[in-house]
């Protein structure tokens, strides 16, 4: 029998599809909560989308929730997706290898599943009794779309003699596991950085890439990172954005094509920068700038919390070289076009200098709030001209737990503004995106740390024991 990832590839082969269909019958959705409800809900998916659909997707979430009746929901549920098309089971199952067992054979044996997405934190044991199924599939999860990814999968740990992030490591070991080619990772459309660089470490791989649409995955930038050169390896799983649609048959065919568009827009580059190249480039023009000049040292420093830290960032001095000013400044407008709002403010004092060249360059009227509320004349809290009810973007340099943020959305909340957005030219990845995420505010990010203290080491222009010092230093501060 064929393997799962040989019928996979067979069938976006033979409809030129790689969109999944994930069947998610949200409460919220279904016309009742009962047997019925979630298998009429389900129905009407997969009706309107075998002509595209690469896969199926269930989550068991969805299912479960009823008990019984929703398993046999979801039994009903399978019988009616056509025989050639592989269902990928949305479980996220991990557990010791004897339960393993019990899960394995509850997805492959009962339910009849083709495929199943699995959690890595316990190790090659959790996973292998899914193996022990050699026609059937699983997908790792391994850089994951949701605001809380980075809790964890984002810590450093060693591989020969060097600090990486735990997706890395993660994406690393299923390679080797992979000996019987039944594994794939799960890396989120929001991930584009680790989506490129685990594309490297595996480079035939099949990857399950959800977040486009509702989580904010941009689609051209997800396969343009994910992408084989022979156009698969990317499997997009979608749900809410075809089952909302007044039409869900227009949707998924308009989807469908859309990824196609830009699938042979990648493949017919033939070696010409796209997107993510250009971006590389960018990320190696801005880090090689920061070392030189001096905007980033490494050293002994004392902070003013009092720590000591192995590394100083000081952007305060991007506003005396008028050529990284220029390119810092461009990329800030990047992903600030992307981006719903009025007007945009800089905050004191380092991100005012950027802002006013970001307003000039993208042609945005700009605000900023005062650290201190002037004590004559209008009294003014914030400079600029504004309006209540207008919606703001924050632009700041850095990102670190995301205090001076909160106190500058408090000033213009206050105001009678609206805040959704935070953009910085570097995340320190210290809980910022996270405390915001919290209070429904998004950080977006030109640069990532992790990414430039990888780009430094590998390019040999900082040391590797420096490197380390700092994710180790990174990782108890």
């Amino acid at each position: 029998m064929k393997s799962f990832f040989e019928v996979l590839e067979d069938r976006a082969k033979q409809i030129d599809s790689i969109l999944c269909i994930g069947l998610d019958p949200h409460p919220d959705e279904i016309s009742e909560k009962s047997r019925k409800g979630l298998v009429e809900f389900c129905q009407r998916m997969i009706e309107s989308t075998t002509q595209v659909a690469a896969a199926y997707k269930p989550n068991m979430a969805f299912f479960e929730m009823l008990g019984a009746e929703g398993w046999l929901a979801l039994q009903d549920v399978l019988a009616l997706i056509p025989d050639e098309i592989p269902v990928i089971l949305d479980a996220k199952r991990g557990d010791i290898a004897s339960t393993a067992q019990g899960y394995a054979h509850e997805a492959f044996a009962l339910l009849g599943a083709d495929a199943i997405t699995l959690n890595p934190l316990l190790g090659e044991d959790s996973i292998a009794p899914f193996l022990a199924y050699r026609e059937k599939g699983a997908f790792v999860l391994c850089k994951t779309s949701n605001p809380g990814a980075d809790d964890f999968q984002n810590l450093t740990t060693q591989y020969e003699g060097k600090w990486i992030p735990l997706y890395e490591q993660i994406a690393r070991k299923v390679e080797r596991w992979n000996t019987t080619h039944q594994l794939g990772l799960v890396i989120g459309a929001t991930q584009v950085p680790a989506l490129q660089r685990i594309r490297q470490i595996a480079p035939s791989m099949w990857f399950l890439v959800p977040g486009v649409g509702a989580q904010g995955g941009d689609l051209e930038e997800a396969l343009e990172a994910g992408l084989r050169a022979d156009g698969l390896g990317v499997l997009l799983p979608v749900s809410r954005g075809i089952s909302k649609a007044d039409d869900p048959k227009l949707a998924a065919d308009m989807l469908s094509d859309e990824i196609n568009r830009i699938r042979r827009q990648v493949i017919s580059d033939n070696g010409k920068p796209n997107r993510i190249s250009v971006e590389k480039t960018l990320l190696e023009q801005i880090g090689d700038q920061l070392l030189t000049t001096g905007c980033v040292k490494f050293g002994d420093f004392t902070l003013k919390s009092g720590l000591h830290s192995p590394i100083y960032l000081d952007l305060r001095r991007l506003i005396s070289y008028p050529d990284l000013m220029n390119k810092v400044c461009d990329a800030y407008t990047e992903v600030i076009r992307s981006l719903t709002f009025n007007r945009i403010t800089g905050l004191p004092y380092a991100a005012l200098p950027l802002a006013t060249l970001i307003s000039q360059k993208g042609g945005w009227p700009m605000i900023y709030p005062r650290k201190e509320i002037k004590e004559y004349g209008t009294k003014a809290s914030i400079e600029g001209d504004y309006q209540s009810g207008e919606q703001i973007v924050i632009i700041d340099d850095l990102a670190t737990t995301g205090g001076s943020k909160f106190e500058a959305i408090d000033k213009l909340r206050e105001a009678g503004l609206v805040v959704k957005d935070v953009v910085v030219l570097i995340d320190r990845q210290s809980g910022a995106a996270e405390a915001l995420a919290e209070q429904g505010y998004q950080l977006h990010a030109v640069l990532q740390f992790s990414d430039l203290l990888h780009y430094w080491q590998d390019s040999g222009q900082v040391p590797a024991d420096q490197i380390q010092a700092v994710f180790k230093f990174l990782e108890t501060h």
